[in-house]
């Protein structure tokens, strides 16, 4: 088990762990930071085949709070044919869509509803327009949490049905996703509702770097020399660095530098793609994305 603080990413102002998730200096994002066990790669031979194997690195304090539906340890995929077009001889697909809710949303809920469990809260939550409002209840229903998921009251039908299955209650919020944002942080700040992806997220993104644990130990511990991750507000880019740096600070993986970390963001939405052309430390949203990629 690793001992676990809160710290701003902003200012670096140290917190006791507790349901917390913004700076009282600067109002900055708080980030889980460990004090990690001695461990190595025997430790986790012989394990559950879900990211859970890997309890030592994630930020749930006993394994009596886990929240499981088996998601992780989803295939690494040798992409022969696709390779062979791109000349590349070493071409790999993370398949995530195999996981219990069927995308990789079931790795950051699974960690905020067993961290909810843990602080002792009565409910769970999401904003969401689909994958993770199904992730989120269906852990809640797991859990034997109440699920409440904020989404705009225009939201198709098919994208919530999931959800719904599992026992959500659906609030409808006229306006846009944003608006739905506003109102489950408001509600959920006010009701002490763990809304897995607002007043969670510090411990809600951990649950994406376990994609790096399993990519590093499916390729017998070590690092690929590009990794292409698809990008919306970048949480899971940062996660996914975050967990490889960890590796490392655990001597699990040698010297992670020079892999190289890809974003890939649609034409019609690119917002961090074009602050690192323009070398700007400035995302400006995009008001109206043109794009298939919905999320």
């Amino acid at each position: 088990m690793a001992r676990t603080s809160l710290q701003c990413r902003e200012c670096k102002k140290d917190y006791e762990n507790g349901f917390k998730y913004i700076c009282d200096e600067c109002f900055g994002p708080l980030d889980v930071k460990y004090d990690f066990p001695a461990i190595n790669k025997d430790t986790f031979s012989n394990r559950e085949h879900s990211y859970w194997r890997y309890f030592e690195l994630l930020p749930v304090e006993s394994k009596s709070n886990i929240v499981s539906i088996d998601a992780g340890m989803t295939p690494l995929t040798k992409a022969e044919n696709l390779g062979k077009k791109l000349g590349l001889n070493n071409l790999y697909i993370k398949n995530d869509s195999v996981n219990p809710t069927f995308s990789f949303k079931d790795r950051p809920a699974g960690v905020a509803v067993s961290k909810a469990k843990e602080f002792g809260l009565s409910a769970v939550g999401c904003a969401s327009t689909g994958n993770l409002a199904s992730a989120t209840a269906a852990h809640a229903a797991k859990g034997g949490f109440p699920c409440h998921v904020f989404a705009p009251s225009n939201i198709e039908m098919a994208k919530i049905a999931q959800a719904l299955s599992y026992g959500a209650n659906y609030i409808a919020v006229d306006g846009t996703y944003d608006d739905a944002n506003r109102i489950a942080a408001q509600i959920g700040d006010s009701k002490g509702i763990g809304i897995v992806n607002i007043n969670m997220r510090s411990h809600y993104v951990e649950g994406s770097k376990t994609f790096s644990f399993e990519v590093a130990e499916q390729l017998d511990w070590k690092v690929p020399d590009q990794l292409i991750i698809p990008v919306g507000s970048g949480a899971m880019l940062n996660a996914i660095c975050k967990g490889f740096e960890e590796l490392q600070n655990v001597s699990l993986l040698d010297d992670v530098s020079n892999m190289h970390m890809i974003a890939a963001q649609p034409h019609g939405c690119a917002p961090i793609v074009d602050a690192f052309k323009k070398n700007s430390k400035e995302v400006i949203p995009v008001e109206n994305p043109d794009t298939v990629a919905k999320s």
